[in-house]
């Protein structure tokens, strides 16, 4: 399957990724700005959620819609984020 092994390329390339700037750099030239900034704020809700704040408080907290902050609910019940 085609996009599997592009997904394999992709983690391959960040995982030769050396420093912040390397990856910082490498995730602009991807990513759109608004893209970009996404990214952090689903690692802010995981980490959120893992303190046991309420779906709804981080949905207005960090302006998302309550589904974005419930799939990261379910990702982390299926044993995702261990390491966050």
């Amino acid at each position: 399957m085609k996009s599997i092994k592009e997904l394999n390329e992709l983690i391959e390339t960040l995982l030769r990724i050396k420093t912040k700037d390397e990856m910082l750099d490498f995730l602009e030239g991807i990513l759109t700005p608004k893209e970009l900034m996404e990214v952090p704020k689903r690692l802010a809700i995981v980490k959120m959620l893992k303190k046991g704040i309420s779906q709804r408080d981080i949905s207005d907290k960090l302006s998302v819609g309550v589904a974005t902050v419930t799939r990261g609910s379910r990702e982390i019940q299926k044993g995702r984020f261990q390491n966050v």
